[in-house]
């Protein structure tokens, strides 16, 4: 997790990538947030800067359980604009608004700015966000985003008084993952792979896995994916980045197999586990890189799990498909609290390997 004084001020604020951040990057605090320049203000869900021109666009946006009308599919986002404290209301965690929302209002008027002349937005995602890919008490940096088409909506509630309440909505599409801006450090690694292709900078087996898958809140608030893609850029960006998806899981679970139990200690008394995804990453499953959809397992069951030799099931027990013979997995995945695995992953999984019959036989 980035935090000063370890990581200290980085870069400056900008349009676009921020040098020495990459996606996956995750912050205690919103704080940290600002410090790191992915974002001005410490409450705002919409981040601005001037432009060129001396006009405000905007440069980022938090998803963090704002508005009812917000919906996140992780490659794609409808996010509702921005109002001024008194026109809102809190129903449980869910904001409501008491009137409509204006294009003028400075936020709106900023991200709208940024649809029209094609400027790229970062998202960064909050711990109270869409349970399928928010992160484990801390916000999380997940990438540049394009703003695809803005709008005047209905809210989903009218007005306390029963009158319509329209919105500011924007809609947003993730970039791939090849067109991320890579890290200074990621393009050195880039131009060294440039001049020497035969360069093996990966274990033959996770060469062999990479190759076979293709708004608001108080700033006193205390808050409750490893990849090997298939394309050589991607690679690139598991090698040098801060791994603090998986990362996170792991350092929860102080690195206990939440399958079979067991605790893997090296000669330095670290702990080693590897940061598993229930969803895989890459075509043709194409998971995200998140906390809900990563596990904490021992380097045997997470073989396991990639290759349907277990599943689990929705009560969470898991199920041995094969290689019953030693090894013995727990009748329940273990779970915490604060990782809130999704079972939309889980039953992904499942019903693939499910539908590939005796995993033995293959």
């Amino acid at each position: 997790m980035i935090d000063p004084p370890q990581y200290g001020w980085v870069g400056e604020q900008r349009i676009g990538h921020i040098e020495g951040i990459a996606p996956g990057a995750e912050f205690s605090r919103r704080k940290q947030v600002k410090w790191n320049n992915l974002h001005r203000d410490v409450q705002r869900g919409i981040s601005w800067l001037p432009d060129e021109d001396g006009s405000d666009v905007a440069d980022a946006i938090v998803l963090h359980g704002g508005y009812e009308d917000d919906e996140d599919d992780w490659t794609s986002v409808r996010y509702t604009g921005a109002s001024p404290e008194k026109d809102k209301y809190k129903v449980g965690k869910v904001t409501k608004l008491r009137r409509s929302q204006s294009w003028t209002y400075k936020d709106n008027a900023a991200l709208k700015r940024s649809y029209e002349r094609g400027h790229r937005i970062r998202v960064i995602r909050g711990w109270e966000g869409d349970s399928r890919y928010s992160p484990i008490d801390c916000y999380r940096y997940d990438g540049l985003y394009e703003i695809t088409e803005i709008r005047t909506a209905l809210s989903k509630s009218p007005a306390p008084d029963g009158t319509p309440i329209e919105i500011c909505q924007f809609d947003l599409k993730r970039l791939p993952d090849e067109l991320q801006d890579p890290t200074s450090v990621e393009q050195q690694i880039e131009d060294l792979l440039d001049q020497q292709e035969d360069l093996v900078l990966l274990p033959p087996e996770q060469l062999e896995a990479a190759e076979g898958e293709s708004e608001e809140e108080s700033e006193e608030e205390s808050p409750q994916g490893e990849k090997f893609p298939k394309t050589r850029a991607a690679r690139i960006q598991r090698l040098v980045r801060d791994a603090a998806v998986s990362r996170n899981v792991k350092d929860l679970y102080d690195g206990e197999c939440q399958a079979c139990g067991l605790r893997l200690v090296g000669p330095d008394g670290r702990p080693y586990s590897e940061g598993a995804h229930i969803r895989p990453l890459g075509k043709p499953h194409c998971g995200p890189d998140v906390e809900p959809n990563v596990l904490c397992l021992c380097p045997n069951c997470h073989v396991r799990l990639d290759i349907g030799a277990i599943i689990i099931e929705d009560d969470w027990s898991i199920i041995v498909r094969a290689g019953e013979l030693g090894g013995n997995v727990l009748s329940e995945l273990k779970r915490k609290k604060e990782h809130q695995v999704h079972l939309g992953y889980v039953r992904y999984h499942r019903e693939w390997w499910l539908g590939k019959g005796d995993p033995s036989q293959e």
